[in-house]
């Protein structure tokens, strides 16, 4: 049977299925992502080969705490803990970062972003003094903050590159073994999949104009964005998929925030952690290189996410860089104009929240204007127009 034969009967049986000849109108699904999605798919026009890690099983993160010494192997460190052995240690401060000394019996990662996003500069002293250290990863490239503030998926690649390819330009292309991508995963789950691993196919194609062939080292933790303070038991279900999604997108390392929103308890903690534990114990999908890759759909918008995020590192280049476009206050304007977009999708219906605008338990209390700032990259989460 034909490629073209193949096709045409799953139209027909799509047809069959929906009880109507007008498939297309019915499965069109918009995005802001300006990404070409089929109604149903039979092939990928170019397969991807399996997309590696660095780590050989994702670490599972936990806030550190005494009662999860002898269980975890990953923490999260926000002060000095004294002890420690044959552990992997992500150290959130700043100051914890520049003064600790890392010992031998633990991997050290840093999750301090040296960039200096308001005065669009390259904090080089920090730079230098994390260099010096006997770290696993010495330099964070967070886009965390950025995903939390709005930016659109393709903005956030763009970012990363672009950002590495500042420090690359100060520090050498020996420096891109060094880092750790800090990303925050939202709640389209099959479209941050697919981030994920878009992430590996132009980080890689970056370290090729340096004549390499590195992997990223993906920090992967849930998003802020989509969450509610009213609505606890929903942005445990929302981080939990979000858990799932940075696990079969392949990150070396995924952590958990609270998903009790200005509320954070012991218990919230523990349980917060255990999602993880559950996804990795009860499904395995921790220790797969690359779990989605054949998905017909998975493929098609990873490359298309690829490629479109290439376009705007370039874009950002043209402008004369990362550093530059900051200073010019181009790229606050171009995060401001997607996240306000996207906040006026939650504000009618075509993003949904559960209990906050689908079954709604509040009102719209805030403006889009009140909520956000042309000038300046900060979080936002889509529940504050609501609280």
């Amino acid at each position: 049977m034909s490629q073209t034969e193949t096709f045409s009967n799953w139209e027909n049986l799509v047809k069959k299925q929906l009880k109507t000849e007008d498939i297309y109108t019915i499965l069109k699904k918009d995005n802001l992502e300006g990404i070409d999605i089929k109604p149903f798919y039979n092939d990928v026009k170019n397969p991807l080969v399996n997309l590696p890690k660095v780590e050989e099983s994702t670490h599972l993160v936990a806030n550190y705490h005494e009662s999860l010494e002898e269980d975890v192997f990953a923490f999260l460190l926000n002060k000095n803990v004294e002890n420690l052995s044959k552990k992997s240690l992500f150290i959130n401060n700043k100051a914890l970062a520049e003064h600790v000394s890392p010992e031998d019996d633990n991997q050290y990662f840093s999750l301090i972003d040296v960039f200096d996003e308001n005065d669009a500069v390259i904090d080089d002293q920090l730079v230098k003094e994390l260099l010096a250290k006997n770290y696993e990863r010495n330099i964070c490239v967070d886009i965390s903050l950025h995903q939390n503030a709005g930016a659109s998926i393709v903005q956030q690649l763009g970012i990363a590159l672009a950002k590495t390819k500042e420090l690359v330009e100060v520090y050498g292309a020996e420096i891109l073994n060094k880092l750790v991508f800090r990303l925050a995963v939202g709640g389209n789950y099959f479209f941050e999949i697919a981030k994920i691993r878009a992430f590996k196919l132009v980080f890689n194609q970056l370290s090729k104009e340096y004549d390499l062939d590195e992997i990223p080292y993906i920090f992967a933790e849930t998003s802020l964005r989509n969450k509610s303070v009213f609505d606890s038991e929903n942005n445990l279900i929302r981080s939990t998929l979000e858990l799932a999604a940075a696990m079969i997108g392949g990150s070396d390392a995924v952590f958990s925030t609270n998903y009790q929103i200005d509320n954070n308890t012991e218990n919230s903690e523990e349980i917060s952690f255990k999602q993880q534990i559950v996804l990795a114990y009860e499904s395995i999908i921790n220790v797969f290189d690359d779990a989605s890759n054949g998905s017909y759909y998975i493929e098609d918008i990873t490359q298309q996410i690829a490629e479109k995020s290439w376009q705007f590192f370039l874009e950002i280049e043209d402008f004369g860089g990362y550093l530059e476009i900051l200073k010019q206050g181009i790229l606050q304007k171009k995060i401001y104009d997607h996240s306000v977009e996207e906040q006026k999708w939650v504000e009618e219906g075509k993003i949904k929240l559960i209990g906050v605008n689908l079954y709604p338990k509040l009102e719209v209390k805030k403006s889009v204007e009140e909520l956000y700032d042309g000038k300046e990259i900060k979080a936002v989460r889509w529940a504050e127009m609501f609280e």
